[in-house]
């Protein structure tokens, strides 16, 4: 079994946008088309109740969630993790923060989506969130190909 880090957490800024995407280009495979740019993200960053998270180890970036409240509901938009620290708390740590940043900021509800056979499935169960839909052939590939999505749902 892998050893569990210590993972700090602190609130992401736009100064953070280079470390965000050098992680999601290292944790997205492009053959599903869920990283997003990094004008995308700034885009969302600019947006009331959007909040950024980032992991670090030592002074190592190693994960980072992209997060919005919209009155009583927030939504996890974007999770991801360094491969080399995967299986070591840092995805758990950070998916912690996210739900205690939702509940203290007065959601009462945690969505997100997921790509249909993402190991990530297994963090978001174990966190008590309960599968409330699909969506077909929602994430589309470089080469067009098309992957459903599920949609999980954590009252909080």
């Amino acid at each position: 079994m892998s050893t569990m880090l210590r993972v700090d957490l602190r609130g992401g800024v736009v100064a953070d946008l280079p470390a965000v995407d050098t992680i999601m280009q290292a944790a997205f495979d492009p053959r599903f088309g869920e990283a997003w740019t990094r004008n995308q993200v700034l885009g969302l960053l600019s947006m009331p109740g959007v909040w950024l998270t980032i992991a670090t180890i030592g002074a190592d970036p190693a994960g980072f969630a992209l997060s919005r409240r919209v009155l009583d509901e927030a939504e996890l938009l974007l999770l991801a993790t360094v491969p080399t620290f995967r299986r070591r708390g840092v995805g758990a740590a950070i998916l912690r923060s996210v739900i205690a940043d939702s509940a203290s900021q007065g959601a009462r509800t945690l969505h997100l989506e997921v790509r249909s056979g993402n190991d990530a499935i297994k963090l978001y169960r174990s966190a008590g969130f309960v599968k409330v839909g699909e969506r077909h052939q929602y994430y589309r590939g470089p080469a067009g190909q098309a992957f459903d999505a599920l949609t999980y749902r954590r009252d909080l």
